[in-house]
């Protein structure tokens, strides 16, 4: 019997699931905010540690992006249980939206200043004060970009990238925000939460920011990974992988995590780019007679 067949109220003629399944997406849901709210508190803690000239602060920095990728993980969860259950709703989609806005939005925003700009010193090109008010939009243009996307794809039922791929496949429409929050998150992880000091870096790092925030509203194609189930027979292949990601993962986290959020990122620049160098260099077709009426 599968996890949908046991779940379902025998009372129910309509053969719905019982009402504590419900409970069990907005557990990963739940678990998704807590880690955002961990995240900014981190922040804040990390931010003063370094006002205070503490050697904690990296420390909290490191715990801030490490929680915002563990709710990258219980972010893909809660939806593919729902489906898995049955148990998905209007509810469960706006509150994970809401949490998504939390823990991918404000979170990262936070740390972007609070991380990669805020702690920059004076320098003789731009003044600080204006220096910090660009890292002030920036970020605010992360966190608004990212709910804007979150709201498209809340009311977009089947959206139609700029570069469509095959039809048997599914795409995100435009960078999902955990994924722009990822990368933030593993930069600052591969780092070992040490802020930025340097205004050459810190432009480098707000420009990423930036680009990210456009990725997001954009309508190039991503991948969306929906069409992957574990309820179907693997390969050996899979299982070796599965081992190599393990043991990648407890002996060298960091690298492997900046590299997974990077290509995913770059994944959707590159299709781009493919798609115009092919619609540039697709020979034209046939020009067909014009057929007049009279």
């Amino acid at each position: 019997m599968s996890l949908r067949d046991r779940l379902i109220d025998p009372r129910s003629p309509e053969r719905r699931p019982r009402r504590s399944a419900y409970a069990l997406p907005t557990l990963f849901t739940a678990a998704n905010i807590f880690l955002g709210f961990y995240a900014l508190l981190r922040v804040f803690e990390g931010a003063i540690a370094v006002a205070m000239k503490s050697a904690d602060a990296a420390r909290h920095f490191t715990f801030a992006a490490m929680a915002i990728g563990g709710a990258v993980f219980f972010d893909g969860l809660d939806g593919r249980i729902a489906r898995m259950t049955n148990t998905a709703s209007d509810f469960g989609r706006e509150l994970d939206s809401l949490a998504d806005v939390i823990t991918f939005g404000i979170a990262p925003a936070a740390m972007a200043f609070a991380w990669g700009v805020y702690f920059v010193p004076a320098f003789d090109l731009i003044h600080i004060d204006r220096f910090r008010l660009i890292g002030y939009f920036v970020s605010f243009m992360f966190l608004l970009c990212g709910a804007a996307r979150l709201a498209r794809f809340n009311i977009q039922k089947n959206p139609v990238p700029k570069n469509p791929g095959r039809p048997d496949r599914k795409y995100f429409v435009g960078l999902p925000i955990p994924a722009a929050a990822g990368l933030l998150a593993s930069i600052v992880y591969a780092t070992d939460g040490a802020p930025i000091t340097s205004w050459i870096l810190c432009a480098g790092w707000l420009a990423l920011v930036g680009l990210l925030a456009f990725l997001m509203v954009s309508t190039w194609r991503y991948p969306s990974f929906k069409d992957l189930t574990l309820m179907r027979p693997r390969s050996p292949l899979i299982l070796v992988l599965l081992g190599g990601f393990i043991f990648l993962m407890v002996y060298a986290s960091q690298p492997l995590l900046l590299g997974m959020a990077s290509a995913y990122v770059l994944s959707g620049i590159l299709i781009r780019i493919g798609g115009i160098i092919r619609r540039r260099f697709r020979p034209a077709p046939p020009h067909e007679a014009e057929h007049q009426v009279g």
